[in-house]
């Protein structure tokens, strides 16, 4: 099952909550409430697979590289996971690529400004970003970064489904010229898909 990350201008959302005045008075402790989801059957990667592996098929763009590391190193830094560099694409836990249009994966592209890019549930490890769109590694009038969109996509690789929350990386509008890290929603979320 793929997720998909779309793109329009974003609608922000206060992130604070209104909390009723009465659980003041009953001496009631206020929740926060959560706004991350999983994919369906909540599929994750065994305990045993604590190292993922990553690649890129020969001839893939040099500009990708560095975003991508820079993504898992985001993921890694709130999880268990560790993430390793191969240079095996067919051997790798996830595969990362450009595609265009329909390219096989029943998740066909739809041309620019339209879906930037899916990926797929664990442990498929399916990575594609929509090959028509203007890409870039950081923050440009009307460019996407490679960054934010790869942290956003190997957020469904590990298993999180999109966020209702516009400050987590897992929600799914963004507009270009952004480049988004990881909210608190997005680490609540990963750590209760682990138990971590």
């Amino acid at each position: 099952m793929a997720s998909t990350v779309f793109i329009e201008q974003r609608c922000e959302v206060p992130d604070f909550v209104n909390l009723n005045a009465t659980q003041f008075k009953n001496n009631q402790i206020p929740t926060l409430i959560s706004h991350y989801t999983f994919f369906p059957g909540e599929p994750k990667w065994p305990p045993t697979k604590t190292t993922l592996t990553y690649s890129f098929p020969p001839g893939t763009r040099n500009d990708v590289m560095q975003p991508i590391k820079d993504a898992t190193q985001e993921w890694a830094n709130v999880t268990h996971f560790k993430f390793n560099y191969i240079s095996n694409y067919d051997q790798a836990d996830i595969m990362i690529s450009f595609q265009v249009k329909d390219h096989g994966d029943g998740d066909p592209f739809d041309g620019p400004r339209g879906i930037l890019a899916h990926a797929f549930s664990p442990t498929d490890g399916r990575l594609h970003y929509d090959g028509d769109e203007m890409w870039i590694d950081g923050v440009a009038s009307g460019e996407f970064d490679l960054q934010t969109t790869g942290l956003h996509e190997l957020g469904h690789v590990l298993g999180l489904g999109h966020s209702t929350d516009s400050g987590a990386i897992m929600y799914p509008i963004i507009g270009p010229g952004l480049r988004k890290g990881l909210g608190q929603d997005d680490i609540n979320g990963i750590r209760a898909l682990y138990h971590i």
